[in-house]
């Protein structure tokens, strides 16, 4: 049986693993963030997302990281007050993580390994690479960090339209 989002585990920014089982029938948005960045502003949309959809059986999921441009320098503590202070964040925010290279956290291999980027290419080229995952933990699409995040509404508004009318067809429990 092949991988999903539900097979790996991270740390979250409070230094906790989290298992992302725990998003087992969401639609989740796996990005990997920066406090420095010229798409930094995106912040503003990936919360938009969260407030429109979170209460559906949405997620996004933040990945700090560090590999690009040394984009995103702070420790835990402080990327946390960062994101609430600058942008009211409310989604889960991870441990700060590499994408690429040896120390690549396995999850990102997956992602990578599941959605190539632009002709084939599996290496996450900057921040704000979105990946958006199905309720199932499958990697449905790969979006380009220069994508923001309200040019995807559409995308999660039709996986949790698929979730919702699945559910819907379901027999009720006998009483």
């Amino acid at each position: 049986m092949s991988k999903t989002l539900y097979d790996y585990s991270a740390t979250g920014i409070d230094g906790k693993e989290i298992p992302l089982s725990t998003y087992r029938g969401k639609v989740a948005l796996v990005v990997n963030v920066a406090s420095q960045c010229g798409f930094t502003p995106q912040y503003e949309g990936l919360e938009a997302l969260q407030k429109e959809y979170g209460n559906q059986g949405f997620s996004v999921l933040g990945f700090p990281c560090n590999q690009f441009g040394a984009q995103e320098p702070g420790d835990a503590e402080e990327i946390k007050r960062f994101c609430s202070l600058n942008y009211g964040v409310t989604f889960p925010l991870f441990a700060k993580i590499d994408v690429n290279g040896s120390n690549a956290h396995p999850l990102y291999e997956f992602l990578k390994s599941e959605k190539a980027g632009l002709l084939g290419t599996e290496a996450i080229k900057w921040n704000f690479t979105k990946f958006l995952v199905s309720p199932s933990g499958e990697v449905v699409k790969r979006y380009a960090p220069n994508t923001k995040p309200e040019e995807i509404a559409g995308a999660i508004e039709k996986l949790l339209k698929a979730k919702t009318s699945a559910r819907d067809l379901e027999p009720a429990p006998a009483t």
